[in-house]
């Protein structure tokens, strides 16, 4: 043991070199003098090339090196063909086309089968392109490209994987202003493609709620044909043998459908201006400055490419030394002149920066983009652009399949097969004057788009001094629009009949009324992936709209509250402002507290409308509403109903109990998007117990 820990500390003497053979400094050469070889040329393997007798186009790609197979189908479409009234549509396909299973199996079958063979099919549409793709071992392979098939042919879209589907897309819409940096990002690019054109539309809830299982049924036959399909296989086969087994698995498909048209054009005209997105709860600014940009066809891509790369495309960069070394305004910013296969990408400058610093950062970015278009780049910017560029063609052809996958891009959308080396050799070719060209040719200062995301109590300086109006992006996510029964005079009598029965169940109008405040602690039981996590809550609410609630979970506590106008939140993150998205949330809460909501026809700016047989429909004038069920033997609310973040909520209440001469419930569950979310049960109610704005307020 001991001549090993001798022979441990030589060895690491050595390597640091202080050694007595080595004393002092090692004279180590600069990075600068480092030579090295130049890459090898690139030999680029050609696939086998054939089409099906149904019509699929196939490449054939072999690689014996590891016994895998790969594949995938690529298919012309994507949510650009979404109808304008169902936004959402493609996507949705995209993923219940593998999670609803096939005709035979249902998906979560499919998963088993799978897993056991340590395989997978996966599928997905994005905006100009959807696929089904396969991974197995190769004895796998028949089996595998079976399932595969079976997802091309004969998907099935379960009702409940639909709808399961919607629930985690309206998840997502309800989350997507959470961060400041994609709100940037997203309406800049919203705003430069037009807000009302398929490249820059939101999905709404109200595009979900539109949108049902036929719907992703009529898409996937639509698109889903053989000639619509080009597909690739790669990995350890015989290419002769796959051919064979490929036309005996998918030749006898002969659907057939109306060629798909072309994808619509980019027709927004330039939208210069600054556009702001008010986000309180962050102390720093995103942004994003640019305009359209161009394709990857066009004969100045490769100059605009490394002029991106000189003005913001690394640690050596313009914008980077200036604004966040020199300055140390910024915290990370970047420039890219992004450009797409079949339309315009955009030319764009994104970053964050300090928020006091928000138009200092702004108004030196344009003025570093002036200072490019006005002189030559130096050589030596030039130089380390071009060869940052041309290094990274490398990675383009590291693995063969990756050869494959860019073959088949080319062949989707009509480029030539020696594209990229044509790409290459145009980037050797770039030159100072041709960088200083498209520099002033298509970097346009005068059609510049601002968007910053961030609190602008903190610019400093507003954002008018960068010389142009600002407008405020409005970043409400609308609700969705619920059924209403029809309101005459009819049914808003037999409502407030209805109303004033629950409120006698509940003790009397009269008690109810005299309501000021109401406290309850008591614990939530959260459903989570494999368990229960088990919640301990605190709720205050003081009359007429303030409300405070207490979480604490197994790991952490936070604490919220709003006076119905403003608020705060405080959480391990520390204390921040309350966001828009929470504010509404916490205003929802307030609106269904049980004492006031049955008391809503006594409140001017509430309807009470009959919704069926003991059913109650209230609604506010600011948005708010919901359905609540009367149980018909004791007149106590069995559950209300209302439009959740994921979709419809529905809260059961149960155990109802006599607290100070009024019924409230000591135990409810929630359920949302048709899945049980949470149980909640009482221990203790405080009602009128003396509750002050200064208590309720004051921050833990």
């Amino acid at each position: 043991m001991k001549l090993l820990i001798v022979l441990l500390l030589l060895l690491s003497s050595l390597a640091l070199g202080q050694t007595e053979v080595h004393r002092g400094p090692v004279n180590l050469p600069s990075y600068k003098e480092l030579k090295y070889p130049p890459l090898p040329p690139l030999e680029i393997p050609k696939p086998v090339e054939f089409t099906l007798s149904n019509g699929i186009k196939v490449f054939l790609l072999e690689d014996h090196e590891l016994p895998l197979v790969s594949g995938g189908a690529l298919i012309r479409t994507g949510n650009l063909f979404d109808p304008a009234d169902k936004h959402g549509v493609a996507q949705l396909t995209g993923e219940v086309l593998r999670s609803g299973g096939t005709k035979v199996k249902a998906g979560d079958q499919i998963d088993e089968d799978l897993e056991n063979v340590a395989a997978s099919v996966e599928s997905q549409i994005g905006e100009s392109s959807g696929s089904v793709s396969f991974n197995c071992l190769k004895e796998n392979t028949d089996q595998v490209l079976r399932v595969f098939k079976d997802f091309l042919t004969t998907a099935e879209f379960r009702e409940d994987k639909v709808e399961l589907a919607k629930t985690q897309l309206r998840s997502e819409i309800s989350r997507r202003n959470d961060d400041a940096g994609g709100i940037a990002e997203r309406e800049f690019t919203n705003i430069l493609y037009g807000r009302n054109t398929p490249y820059g539309w939101e999905i709404e809830y109200s595009d979900v709620d539109a949108i049902h299982r036929q719907d992703l049924v009529d898409f996937y036959h639509r698109y889903y044909f053989p000639s619509n399909i080009i597909l690739e296989v790669y990995g350890d086969f015989s290419s002769s043998d796959m051919k064979t087994k490929l036309e005996q698995l998918l030749g006898d498909w002969k659907y057939t459908q109306p060629p798909v048209p072309a994808f619509p054009k980019v027709q927004a005209a330039p939208s210069p201006g600054v556009f702001l997105a008010a986000k309180t709860d962050v102390t720093q600014t995103f942004f994003n400055v640019g305009h359209l940009g161009g394709e990857y066809r066009d004969k100045d891509y490769p100059a605009l490419e490394v002029a991106a790369q000189i003005l913001g495309g690394g640690f050596s960069s313009r914008l980077l030394r200036r604004i966040r070394t020199e300055l140390g305004w910024a915290y990370n910013i970047g420039a890219s002149w992004d450009a797409n296969y079949d339309h315009s990408g955009v030319f764009k400058i994104s970053g964050s920066t300090q928020s006091v610093h928000t138009v200092d950062t702004l108004k030196t970015v344009r003025e570093e983009l002036e200072k490019f278009r006005s002189a030559e780049v130096s050589d030596e910017e030039l130089k380390t652009a071009k060869d940052t560029v041309l290094n990274g063609f490398v990675f383009h052809f590291d693995r063969p399949s990756k050869t494959l996958n860019r073959l088949v891009l080319y062949e989707y959308f009509g480029y030539p097969r020696d594209f990229l080396f044509q790409y290459q050799k145009a980037i050797a070719a770039v030159t100072k004057a041709d960088i200083l060209r498209v520099a002033q040719k298509y970097f346009k200062t005068t059609e510049l788009t601002y968007v910053a995301a961030g609190n602008p109590k903190d610019f400093g300086t507003p954002l008018t001094a960068l010389g142009m109006p600002v407008q405020n992006i409005d970043l409400t996510i609308p609700e969705p629009k619920q059924d209403a029964a029809k309101a005459d005079p009819a049914s808003l009598q037999k409502g407030k009949e209805l109303l004033q029965h629950v409120q006698q169940a509940l003790g009397g109008a009269d008690k109810l009324a005299a309501v000021k405040d109401l406290v309850y602690h008591g614990e939530a039981g959260i459903e989570t992936p494999g368990a229960t996590m088990k919640v301990k809550q605190a709720n205050s609410y003081l009359a007429p709209s303030s409300l405070r609630q207490e979480i604490e979970l197994p790991f952490a506590k936070q604490t919220v509250y709003s006076d119905g106008t403003t608020g705060w939140l405080i959480s391990p993150q520390g204390p921040m402002g309350m966001s828009p998205a929470v504010l509404k949330q916490v205003q929802g809460e307030v609106f269904r507290q049980i004492p006031p909501l049955v008391m809503s026809d006594r409140d001017p700016g509430r309807t009470v409308n009959y919704g069926g047989e003991g059913v109650l429909e209230i609604s506010a004038k600011d948005g708010e509403s919901v359905r609540l069920e009367v149980d018909g033997k004791t007149g106590l609310p069995s559950k209300i109903i209302y439009q959740g973040g994921q979709g419809p909520v529905e809260q059961t209440y149960s155990d109802w109990r006599e607290v100070n001469g009024i019924r409230l419930p000591f135990a409810w569950s929630i359920v949302q998007g048709g899945k049980k979310f949470a149980s909640v049960t009482v221990a203790e109610y405080k009602v009128n117990s003396g509750l002050t704005k200064e208590e309720i307020s004051k921050k833990p």
